[in-house]
């Protein structure tokens, strides 16, 4: 598959083959003899497809998907939605894409053609919104995007069918500049890039950002998922003399990354990793104390000022009801069903045309904000700056740092320096 650090280009998903689907009915949820078709008692079955990566390098992005999915289900069988004329009861069909693009865009396929999904949401990376975007455009499916950055998602477009809220790349290097200038630094900034989606699109545009700004970039250059070596990276930044470093790598080749660091004795004023350290289980894999002061982006926490539009609960009883440690997916895939229940809601259909009119006028508050597109079928939502440090009840924190991007969400803690 060609990756040219544009996205993933439509034609290659032309060409992928129709693989099978996994899915999951939910408990409590009616089943009809045909998928989308009606049930007894006058109500109209919706079946919404969701794809993510279930397993694979990416499954952390996933990890909350079935208690999400079960809680969202029984919000959206309450809320007595009416389409196609009778009420809808709703079922959601999960499709893994075992963190493969390949396999994302064939088990889309298999939703839409072997599921009659009336409705696709997908989540988590380029490497799954784009495949997906790309096979619903082809099959003229309304889908809603989520859980990657808008510029990598651009890249696919133009969009006619797929609808995307997230946040951009200038919107990270604001905030990942905005705390880096917190601290005294020599202002020169090792960068960590892979050879994938995310890697080319952050290297292009933090490279660009960066310099204009006054940082000094050292680019090791792209190199491929799963690299445990980084022995030669390690050494280029200390011979620069690097005091921050950032990048977007999955988590493993992060931990493998860091822990050489700490081995050869480098360790930088300030590191701010996308992607990587989103996860508590991320964190904690490091080992040691190696996680104490490594900053991220924060898309959502429990301390969001918002609240769910299907129950009202806020963003603090959401994470509350999570029976494990919050992670920032948790109101990202509630929002995906949010804005898919509005959708159908104000189409009252499950006819396509319709559906995409009522997408194209989406105006909703959510748990991660409020989501409304713009002509690009593109919506932006807040992001801040946090910072792991020890936890309390759990062995590690992600706490919020920086917030002038979006000062309605509060600071919990300052910005230190690592060690």
């Amino acid at each position: 598959m060609s990756r040219n650090g544009k996205g993933i280009d439509r034609r290659t998903v032309l060409g992928w083959s129709v693989g099978g689907a996994v899915g999951l009915a939910l408990p409590g949820c009616k089943k009809s003899p045909e998928p989308g078709g009606t049930s007894g008692g006058g109500t109209r079955e919706v079946v919404i497809g969701y794809v993510s990566p279930q397993t694979g390098p990416l499954a952390a992005f996933a990890a909350a998907d079935a208690f999400i999915v079960e809680r969202v289900v029984k919000a959206l069988d309450a809320k007595g939605i009416v389409v196609d004329g009778k009420k809808a009861t709703f079922k959601v069909k999960r499709a893994d894409s075992q963190s493969n693009p390949t396999k994302a865009g064939e088990v889309a396929r298999a939703l839409i053609d072997g599921d009659k999904v009336d409705l696709m949401v997908v989540g988590h990376t380029p490497d799954t919104t784009n495949p997906v975007s790309a096979t619903c455009e082809t099959a003229r499916m309304p889908c809603i995007s989520s859980l990657a950055p808008i510029g990598p998602w651009l890249s696919g477009g133009p969009y006619e069918w797929t609808f995307h809220f997230f946040w951009d790349l200038p919107d990270i290097i604001k905030v990942f500049t905005g705390m880096w200038d917190t601290l005294p630094t020599n202002k020169v900034v090792g960068g960590l890039w892979p050879n994938d989606p995310d890697g080319n699109a952050w290297a292009e545009a933090f490279t660009k950002a960066l310099t204009d700004k006054g940082y000094k970039v050292i680019d090791p250059g792209r190199y491929p998922n799963g690299t445990t070596d980084f022995t030669v990276v390690v050494q280029k930044w200390k011979e620069a003399g690097a005091e921050i470093i950032t990048g977007v790598p999955i988590p493993p080749d992060w931990a493998a990354c860091w822990r050489q660091c700490n081995q050869q004795g480098y360790k930088p004023k300030i590191a701010s990793i996308g992607k990587a350290i989103l996860f508590p289980a991320a964190v904690e894999a490091l080992g040691d104390n190696l996680a104490e002061g490594l900053s991220s982006e924060i898309w959502w926490t429990p301390d969001h000022p918002f609240k769910s539009s299907l129950t009202g609960e806020s963003a603090a009883a959401l994470a509350g009801a999570y029976p494990q440690q919050w992670a920032q997916p948790l109101g990202f895939v509630y929002a995906l069903f949010e804005v898919a229940g509005d959708v159908l809601a104000r189409a009252q259909s499950t006819d396509r045309e319709k559906l995409k009119k009522a997408l194209a006028a989406t105006k909703l508050d959510t748990m991660v904000g409020p989501v409304q597109f713009d002509d690009k079928h593109v919506g932006r939502t807040p992001l801040v700056g946090g910072q792991w440090t020890k936890g309390t009840k759990y062995p590690w924190d992600l706490r919020i740092v920086y917030n002038e991007t979006a000062p309605a969400i509060r600071k919990t803690a300052e910005l230190k320096a690592i060690g």
